[in-house]
């Protein structure tokens, strides 16, 4: 598996402008794995809905049969 790293564009309506460079070192009719790195969030709202979005997801898996370890 090779890596590429490079910056994108995020356009207006969402999407990514992958360089040039690196569109002609990609497979064609191939799945490709991507990881996005976004800049933290510097506007108090966005961390807080970050921070809430995480509480939400973290807490969606616990089960009510877990609080059987809650107790002492």
């Amino acid at each position: 598996m090779k890596a590429y790293e490079f910056p994108v564009k995020v356009t207006s309506d969402r999407r990514l402008v992958l360089p040039d460079s690196l569109s002609e070192l990609l497979p064609i009719n191939q799945v490709a794995r991507v990881i996005l790195l976004v800049s933290e969030p510097t506007d108090a709202a966005e961390q807080a809905f970050w921070s809430r979005l995480t509480a939400e997801q973290f807490l969606a898996g616990y089960s009510e049969t877990d609080a059987i370890y809650d107790r002492i």
